[in-house]
């Protein structure tokens, strides 16, 4: 990858990681006072755990994009996605995730499906709960990842 491209990823990998970032306070934010019992603030909570997922996915995109990893299977995309996140892809570009983080935002890409399509249904609060823990655990984890994703890309930059 020439050096302007890589400028240009960098630049938009640390916007969308500033995204990440506003969603995670946000989602604390309304996680820090809800109760069982409080109907609109765990739906509320629900949805920054969907925005949450969401915006790291949107980072997927960007680094997949950057370096035209397609995806075929479009009834799986979102899947697929997260697991080609996991390959380093030789001579064409590191791992974006470890396969720790990506299970993780694994089961955040579940319930982000759930919340999409169970429109009708009610949110159980210790469902909702189980994954503000879940964001909680992965957003450490994916700071690390994409930290070290940009620490390979700049070695190798150096190197050419």
């Amino acid at each position: 990858m020439d050096a302007v491209r890589l400028s240009v990823l960098r630049a938009e990998v640390q916007g969308q990681l500033n995204k990440i970032e506003q969603v995670f306070a946000t989602l604390e934010g309304r996680a820090s006072e809800w109760a069982p019992d409080d109907v609109a603030t765990v739906e509320s909570v629900a949805y920054q755990v969907h925005n949450f997922y969401s915006a790291i996915e949107d980072l997927m995109k960007i680094v997949a994009k950057a370096f035209e990893n397609s995806i075929a299977d479009l009834s799986q995309w979102h899947t697929q996605l997260l697991n080609r996140m996991t390959l380093e892809i030789e001579g064409v570009r590191p791992a974006l995730l470890t396969t720790e983080t990506a299970a993780l935002l694994d089961e955040l890409r579940a319930f982000r499906h759930l919340f999409r399509h169970a429109y009708s249904a009610t949110l159980d609060f210790y469902r909702v709960e189980q994954n503000v823990v879940k964001a909680r655990q992965a957003r450490p984890l994916l700071l690390r990842d994409v930290q070290a994703f940009l620490d390979v890309l700049k070695k190798s930059e150096s190197r050419d």
